[in-house]
């Protein structure tokens, strides 16, 4: 199949990924969007997994402020350079992170961060529904673990789907920058603050 320029457009701006990158995509996958596309993720996690273990020490504060000043946000996202935490890639993902947060609330940003009170107290009122509901206790544990599961993707920041684009989740989108600008990138923390909560 022929891989047109504009092929090649359509797919670099629904993934962001580089031009050559998109190409070779579209040749592996005989010129399918789609599956171009899940190809490009994959590598994106990929490439994300491999820089992991790489310390972000450099990075940026950015802020999001809404509702007339009754709701901020403040995010702390890291990286490995400087060069990196200037580039516009780098402070968009920073902005829409801040955003996102803003609309969505997380209680933590990865599962292993909700406190153990948290998901005891999350748990626990899931066997309850159960055992309510007329199930025996064994059976009601087990159906605990995908209640849990379903908590954490709607209640940690990085399972979240992302409010601009529900197609993908925070890490999505972080492992996608990750790929496109070549250094390990995480989000350390956030706070988010509003006026009578």
């Amino acid at each position: 199949m022929n891989i047109t320029s504009q092929m090649v457009k359509e797919l670099r701006d629904k993934t962001n990924a580089g031009m050559m990158d998109c190409k070779k995509a579209l040749g592996d996958t005989g010129g399918d969007m789609e599956k171009a596309i899940d190809l490009l993720r994959q590598k994106g996690l990929a490439v994300a997994q491999k820089r992991a273990g790489r310390a972000t020490s450099e990075g940026l504060i950015e802020t999001y402020i809404h509702g007339g000043g009754k709701l901020g946000v403040m995010v702390e996202v890291g990286c490995e350079t400087d060069f990196v935490a200037k580039s516009d890639a780098f402070i968009e993902f920073a902005k829409n992170v801040a955003m996102h947060v803003a609309a969505s609330n997380p209680v933590a940003i990865r599962r292993e961060d909700v406190t153990a009170e948290l998901a005891e107290r999350e748990k626990n009122i899931y066997i309850q529904q159960a055992i309510d509901s007329g199930k025996p206790a064994n059976i009601a544990e087990k159906m605990v673990g995908g209640k849990m599961d379903r908590f954490y993707a709607e209640n940690c920041l990085m399972e979240q789907k992302f409010v601009k684009n529900p197609d993908l989740s925070i890490q999505d989108l972080l492992n996608e920058l990750i790929a496109k600008l070549g250094e390990n990138i995480s989000v350390k923390r956030f706070a988010r603050f509003q006026v009578g909560a």
